[in-house]
């Protein structure tokens, strides 16, 4: 069998593929088939380095913590001298602070008064904490049989992090708790992947920037600021290409513009059926449409290819013009595909299951998104209901939402009380 040498050839061969119904799992498959991850590196300061994709494991130079030392506030001891069935009396003999390079040695029968994250005296293997034991005069206290047990409330030395072991690894999205680990083993800079270049941009000739005025065929352009905050939110380098009319020449423009510029390109509107709906035909026009439609509700229109332009192939992700439409295809088809060019490895959705307390009609044969409100009743267990009107303009009822109910391709009607996937919004929007 002849091996295919284009993308669309290889895509073609894919189970199930059919670009004027493709199932979304088909349409995940073959956009992330289709991006190239940015190799470009770049060292950054670890100030400016929350949200960036680590391009390189980051390799613990020193143990974490770098010495045995004390969970708490309370008195180092010698296991061996616990009494098992009576009390214990231990001669104080002195006291450690944390930072404090020395301190006194202990020996059989004696504890030192120590403070949390100061080290562990020699021999001493455990810190009974201060509440729990009763000062005698003279400078010695004394404790009840089975108040602690040998080890207890001793931090180890490396049982955080080992030198030479990797403390976080290659296609990491930093955290904030990240940056606390890497400042804990001294590093000041750290590789990144370079920002994706997203170049995005609204068509349709009903639109009207902010500001301008309104006539009553007019609607005011609210995709370019939901994928504004969607592309910020994965931390890519933005180019926004404005409002481009829907016609051919100014759409080819505008997509040679977005090549040169940017690693991908993300439109809205123009990609449905209507004559003056041009979007697609462009796209197909200066490169490879993959696909145009899908089995999903909302976001059905929605065209996949690649732009051929100055020596270059872009991505482009032509998305519906219906507002929650954009934000639906791109959680789901744009979001984890954007992920892989930067680099980024393990980023699935948050899927959860809970109970959901209304009744909600489906059809089988395509996935549909329900916008939702998640919670938990009174045992804890998670519940869901819809937010409303569900119509793919209503952009009140997404913003109303803190997840999204995810009704399989084949699912047919839910009935109230059953379980359903949910996605949770928490770090999305």
């Amino acid at each position: 069998m002849t091996q295919p040498n284009s993308l669309a050839e290889r895509v073609q061969r894919i189970e199930g593929y059919d670009p004027k119904a493709l199932p979304v799992v088909v349409a995940q498959e073959i956009i992330e088939a289709s991006m190239q991850p940015v190799t470009q590196v770049e060292q950054v300061a670890l100030t400016a380095a929350l949200g960036r994709v680590l391009a390189q494991d980051i390799i613990s130079p020193i143990d974490v913590p770098a010495h045995d030392n004390s969970a708490m506030d309370g008195y180092a001891l010698r296991s061996s001298d616990l009494a098992a069935e009576t009390d214990t009396v231990l001669t104080v003999v002195g006291t450690a602070f944390a930072g404090d390079a020395t301190c006194p040695a202990v020996g059989n029968g004696q504890c030192l008064r120590i403070m949390t994250g100061a080290v562990m005296p020699a021999g001493c293997d455990t810190v009974v904490p201060q509440e729990l034991v009763h000062a005698l005069q003279g400078g010695s206290i004394t404790l009840t049989a089975g108040t602690v047990a040998a080890g207890d409330n001793r931090r180890l030395q490396g049982e955080d992090l080992r030198r030479g072991v990797p403390a976080l690894t290659q296609g990491r999205r930093l955290r904030p708790a990240d940056l606390g680990l890497i400042a804990s083993l001294g590093i000041a800079t750290v590789p990144v992947f370079r920002k994706v270049k997203v170049a995005y941009f609204s068509t349709g000739d009903e639109l009207r920037s902010l500001g301008e005025q309104l006539d009553p065929s007019n609607v005011y352009d609210a995709n370019r600021y939901t994928l504004l905050g969607m592309l910020s939110r994965l931390g890519c380098e933005l180019v926004d290409l404005g409002l481009v009319p829907d016609e051919p020449t100014a759409l080819q423009a505008a997509f040679a513009r977005g090549c040169e510029k940017a690693d991908a390109i993300i439109t809205s509107g123009g990609v449905s059926v209507g004559q003056a709906d041009h979007t697609k035909h462009v796209m197909a026009s200066m490169g490879d449409v993959l696909f145009w439609t899908i089995a999903m509700r909302p976001g059905r229109p929605l065209a996949f290819g690649h732009l051929h332009h100055g020596g270059r192939s872009t991505p482009v992700f032509g998305l519906p013009g219906n507002p929650v439409a954009v934000m639906v295809t791109f959680y789901f088809l744009v979001r984890t595909a954007l992920q892989h060019c930067e680099g980024e490895m393990g980023s699935a959705l948050p899927y959860v299951r809970a109970l959901c307390t209304q009744s909600i009609r489906k059809k089988p044969g395509r996935t549909e998104y329900q916008r939702a409100w998640l919670g938990a009743d009174a045992s804890g267990q998670p519940i869901v209901r819809i937010t409303g009107a569900q119509g793919s303009g209503i952009l009140s009822s997404m913003a109303a939402a803190n997840a999204m109910i995810v009704l399989e391709h084949a699912r047919e009607d839910v009935s109230a009380g059953e379980l359903v996937d949910v996605v949770i919004f928490d770090g999305l929007v």
